[in-house]
C-alpha cells in the first residue's frame, strides 16, 4: 500500500513527540529534518542508481537502523551522517544536529531508547515509490513540519518559514508562468528555509535557476536540505547578511536577476550595523537608521535586471510612514517601479501578528506606468488555531484579480498616479485611502419606523438574490408608497415561501446540473489517473474550469464554489489520487488489514470489523469506504438491519418508560431498586424473593413484565448484532468481487461527484438562509410603526390608570 500524505504526517509528528520534552521546536526541528533527509535520499538511492545524492557504505539510513539499541547510538548516528555529508560536499549542512548531545537527548539508556524509537518511526516510511517529483508529497510534509515548528517556536524563531499560502501568492503575482524559461533566474535575499523560492520554482514547470542568501547558519542548512529534497540540488544558496554582506556581487556591483521574492524580517533596527558599501542601493534615499524595511526593498530593486520583477512582503507601515521613508516612496512611485500593492490579513505570519502587504515591483515599462493596482485582501482568510490562514479561494481570487487587473467593488482598483500624487494623499499608499473595504452600514430608516413599510433601498441591496430569483421579489413584496414596500406574507411564513418557490428549486437544480456537467467533462481525465498523473496539474485544470463555469451564475461567488472543491481535495481526494497512482484502481480499493503494530503506530480507526473479541479482524479501506459498497450493493440488507436497530431502540424505550412509571417510591418496582438504579439482574433477584415471600401479586406481575421487556430487548440487540455481522462479512467479500470498472464507478460517481455536488449545493442553501434571515430582520424591524407602539402604550397606560383607580390610588 502506497505511503499516504496523512500517514507521513502522522509518523513525522510522532517523531517530534519523542523529542519534544528535551528541547524546544527551534532545536528539535534540526534532528527531525536531518533524519527525514537521510531516510529520503537513502530510499531514493535504492530506487534510482543515477540519484544526485551519493549514499556511501556506512552512510545510509539502513546503517542507522542497524545502530538501534547500541549504547553508542548517538555517536554512531553522527558518524553515519558525516559519511553522507563528506560524500556529497554537505559538511555543515546536514551534520549540524548533534545526535550525541546528552543535554538534549538524555544520558545513557534514555538517549539509547529515544533515538531507537525515533529511527523506528522513520524506518516505517518508504520513499522508494514516492512520486514526490510530480506530486510533492514530501514537500507537503516538509511544509507541514515547518508550519508546526514555526508555531511552536513562537516570536523569536518563527522567521525561517513563510506560510505556504502566502508563498503561492508571491510566486504567482511576480509574473512567473508555465512559459518561463529554464535559464531565467529567481533570487531571494532572505530565503530562510527556502520555502518561498520553492513555491516560485513550482510555478515554472520548465525549470528556473534559483539563487538565495540566508544569514542564520542553521536556517541556511535547512534551505540547502530543502532544495535537495525538492530536486533543486543545484540551487545556489549562500550564507551572509544580505544588507551588510551581499554574496551575489561583482566587485561593488550587485548581480541582477529576472525575478526576486522576499519575506525579510520586519522593521529591523540594526540593519546598518557593519555596513561599509551600499552597492548603489540607496540612490532613491537612505532608509532610517532604526528601521530596515526599505533597505530590503531597495536591495531587491537594485538586484533586478532592466525588465526584472519582484514581490516583497513588508509591514503595512511602509505604505504610509513619513520622513525618509516617505521620500523613498515618492521617488519609487515617480520612477514607476511600483506595479501593485496587495494588503494581506492580520496574523498570517509566525513571529508577528501585524498586518502585512505585498509590494510588487516591475522595472519593465516602468517609464510608461500611470497607476498602481491595489488589492485589499484583508478580509479573506480562515482562522487556523492561533493564526489566520489564506484559503485556496483567497489565493486564487488575489492572483486572478491582480494578473487580470480586475476592478472589484470594495476589493481592488487601478489607482492613477495622479490620485496618489494629489496633495491630499501626497504619495501615501495606505490602502483605505483608495479602497473602502468596509461593509455598508445597516441604516435605520426613521420614516419607515414612523409610517411602516420596508425601505426599497434595503431590498435593492439584495439585488444578487433578485438576479438569481427574478420573480421572488414581486412574490414577497408589494408597494406601500414611493420608496417603501410591504411583505405579502407574515414574517413567520417567509422561509416557507422562499423554500417552496419554484425559482429556488430551479436555482438548486441549475447548481447541481452545472456540477454534473463539469464533472462529466473531466470524468475521462479522472478515469485515466495512472502512475504518470501529475496531481497538481490535475487539480489546477479541473479547479479552474469549475471557477469558469460558475462565474456567470448570479448570487453564487465562484470562489466560494471553488473552495468547496479545494477543501475536499486537500482532505480526501489528494490521498485518493496518490494511492491510485501508486497501486492502481483495483489495488487501491483492496481492504487493508490493520495489525496491532500498525494500529498503535498510526492510531487508525478501523472502517470494518469482522468477528468479535480476540478473533475480531479489523480492516481499513483507504479508497472505497464500506458505506459506498453497502449503499450500492446491499441497500436491502442495510434497510433490514436499520429496521432491527429501530426495533431494539423501541424495546429500550419501552423499558425506560415502564421503569419511569413504576420505579418510584412505593411503586411496583421500588423493591428492585439499588441506589436509584434498576436492571435485569436486580429485577430477577427481586422477583425470586417476591415469589418466595408471597409478595403482592401486582408487584410480581410488574417484575415479570419488566424481565419480559429486558428479554425482548436482548433478542432485538442480538438480531442487530447478527445482521450487522452478516452485512460486514458480505461487504468484505464484495471487495474481492469488484472489477476495475466497479471501483471507478464507486470512487468517481458515488464518492467524489456526490460529495462535491453536496458541498456546492450547501453554498447555495446557506446563501438562501442568509436571505431569509435578512428579510426576517427587516420585517420585524419595521412591522410596528412608532405610532402603533405609541397607541399601544397609551392603551396600556389607560388600563393601568383604571386599575389604580379601582384600588383607590389616585
Amino acid at each position: 500500500m502506497a505511503l499516504k500524505k496523512t500517514d507521513l504526517y502522522s509518523s513525522l509528528w510522532k517523531s517530534c513527540d519523542e523529542l519534544r520534552g528535551g528541547m524546544d521546536a527551534g532545536q528539535y526541528k534540526d534532528y527531525i529534518l536531518t533524519l527525514l533527509f537521510v531516510k529520503y535520499v537513502s530510499d531514493k538511492a535504492k530506487a534510482d542508481l543515477d540519484s544526485l545524492i551519493d549514499v556511501p557504505p556506512g552512510g545510509s539510513f539502513d546503517d542507522m537502523v542497524a545502530a538501534k539499541g547500541d549504547k553508542e547510538i548517538g555517536d554512531r548516528f553522527n558518524k553515519i551522517i558525516s559519511r553522507l555529508a563528506d560524500a556529497n560536499d554537505l559538511r555543515n549542512v546536514i551534520d549540524l544536529a548533534d545526535f550525541n548531545d546528552e543535554e538534549k537527548l538524555g544520558k545513557g539508556k534514555e538517549m539509547q531508547d529515544r533515538l531507537s524509537k525515533l529511527v523506528t518511526i522513520f524506518s516505517d516510511l518508504d520513499f522508494r515509490g514516492s512520486r514526490a517529483e510530480g506530486d510533492d508529497l514530501l514537500g507537503d510534509a516538509y511544509e507541514y513540519l515547518m508550519r508546526h515548528f514555526a508555531t511552536e517556536s513562537g516570536k523569536s524563531k518563527g522567521q525561517f518559514y513563510t506560510p505556504a499560502e502566502v508563498s503561492r501568492v508571491l510566486a504567482r503575482v511576480v509574473g512567473i508562468t508555465k512559459d518561463t524559461s529554464q535559464d531565467q533566474t529567481v533570487y531571494d535575499p532572505t530565503c530562510g528555509s527556502g520555502s518561498l523560492l520553492l513555491k516560485v520554482a513550482a510555478e515554472a514547470p520548465r525549470g528556473i535557476t534559483i539563487y538565495g542568501q540566508e544569514k542564520d547558519n542553521a536556517t541556511w542548512a535547512l534551505s540547502k536540505m530543502n532544495m535537495i529534497l525538492h530536486g533543486n540540488a543545484d540551487a545556489d544558496i549562500l550564507k551572509g547578511d544580505t544588507i551588510t554582506s551581499p554574496q551575489f556581487t561583482k566587485g561593488h556591483v550587485l548581480e541582477t536577476f529576472d525575478f526576486a521574492v522576499a519575506n525579510p524580517p520586519f522593521s529591523v533596527k540594526s540593519w546598518s550595523n557593519g555596513l561599509e558599501h551600499d552597492y548603489g542601493r540607496f540612490e532613491y534615499g537612505r532608509p532610517p537608521e532604526k528601521n530596515g524595511d526599505y533597505a530590503f526593498l531597495l536591495h531587491v530593486l537594485k538586484s533586478l535586471n532592466s525588465t526584472g520583477k519582484a514581490a516583497v512582503i513588508l509591514p503595512h507601515g511602509v505604505l504610509f510612514r513619513g520622513n525618509a521613508e516617505a521620500d523613498i516612496r515618492r521617488r519609487l512611485l515617480k520612477q514607476g517601479f511600483v506595479k501593485g500593492i496587495i494588503g494581506l490579513p492580520v496574523n498570517l505570519f509566525y513571529g508577528t501578528g501585524i498586518a502585512a502587504c505585498v509590494i510588487v515591483l516591475d522595472k519593465e515599462n516602468a517609464v510608461g506606468r500611470t497607476g498602481v493596482f491595489m488589492i485589499d485582501a484583508s478580509k479573506g482568510f480562515i482562522k487556523d488555531g492561533n493564526k489566520n490562514r489564506l484559503r485556496s479561494q483567497d489565493i486564487h481570487k488575489i492572483v486572478d484579480t491582480f494578473t487580470r487587473q480586475i476592478p472589484i467593488d470594495r476589493y481592488s482598483r487601478m489607482v492613477p498616479l495622479s490620485e496618489i500624487a494629489d496633495p491630499k494623499n501626497d504619495y501615501n499608499l495606505n490602502l483605505p485611502r483608495y479602497i473602502d473595504s468596509s461593509e455598508p452600514e445597516d441604516i435605520q430608516d426613521l420614516h419607515a419606523h414612523l409610517h411602516g413599510g420596508i425601505p426599497d433601498r434595503d431590498l435593492d441591496a439584495l439585488s444578487g438574490y433578485w438576479d438569481a430569483f427574478p420573480r421572488l421579489r414581486a412574490q414577497l413584496f408589494q408597494p406601500n408608497r414611493p420608496g417603501y414596500s410591504d411583505l405579502t406574507v407574515d414574517v413567520s411564513e417567509v422561509q416557507q415561501a422562499i423554500l417552496e418557490s419554484p425559482e429556488f428549486d430551479e436555482f438548486t437544480d441549475e447548481v447541481g446540473e452545472l456540477v454534473a456537467e463539469w464533472f462529466g467533462a473531466h470524468r475521462e481525465r479522472l478515469e485515466e489517473i495512472t502512475a504518470d498523473t501529475l496531481p497538481n496539474d490535475l487539480i489546477a485544470t479541473i479547479g479552474d474550469d469549475l471557477l469558469a463555469r460558475f462565474k456567470p451564475v448570479p448570487l453564487l461567488d465562484e470562489y466560494d464554489v471553488y473552495e468547496q472543491l479545494m477543501t475536499y481535495w486537500h482532505d480526501t481526494v489528494h490521498d485518493d489520487v496518490f494511492i491510485i497512482m501508486n497501486d492502481g484502481w483495483k489495488g487501491a480499493a483492496e481492504p487493508r488489514r490493520i495489525t496491532v503494530d500498525q494500529g498503535r503506530r498510526f492510531s487508525e480507526t478501523p472502517d470494518l470489523v469482522v468477528g468479535s473479541g480476540r478473533s475480531a479482524v479489523k480492516y481499513k479501506m483507504d479508497l472505497v469506504p464500506p458505506a459506498l459498497i453497502v449503499a450500492r450493493y446491499f441497500a436491502k440488507e442495510r434497510a433490514e438491519a436499520d429496521a432491527l436497530v429501530t426495533a431494539a431502540e423501541d424495546a429500550g424505550r419501552e423499558i425506560e418508560e415502564y421503569v419511569e412509571e413504576h420505579a418510584v417510591e412505593d411503586g411496583l418496582l421500588a423493591g428492585a431498586m439499588d441506589d436509584d438504579k434498576i436492571n435485569k439482574v436486580l429485577a430477577s433477584a427481586r422477583l425470586k424473593v417476591a415469589r418466595h415471600e408471597g409478595a403482592d401479586a401486582d408487584e410480581v406481575a410488574a417484575l415479570t413484565h419488566l424481565i419480559k421487556l429486558y428479554n425482548a430487548e436482548a433478542v432485538a440487540k442480538k438480531a442487530v448484532k447478527e445482521a450487522e455481522a452478516a452485512l460486514n462479512l458480505a461487504t468484505l467479500k464484495k471487495y474481492g468481487d469488484l472489477t476495475e470498472t466497479d471501483v471507478r464507478t464507486l470512487v468517481l460517481d458515488d464518492k467524489w461527484r456526490t460529495v462535491i455536488t453536496a458541498r456546492v449545493e450547501s453554498v447555495a442553501e446557506s446563501l438562501t438562509l442568509t436571505l431569509i434571515e435578512r428579510i426576517h430582520e427587516l420585517g420585524r424591524r419595521y412591522t410596528e410603526t412608532a405610532g402603533a407602539i405609541e397607541a399601544e402604550l397609551e392603551a396600556v397606560s389607560a388600563r393601568l390608570a383604571d386599575h389604580f383607580a379601582a384600588m383607590g390610588v389616585r
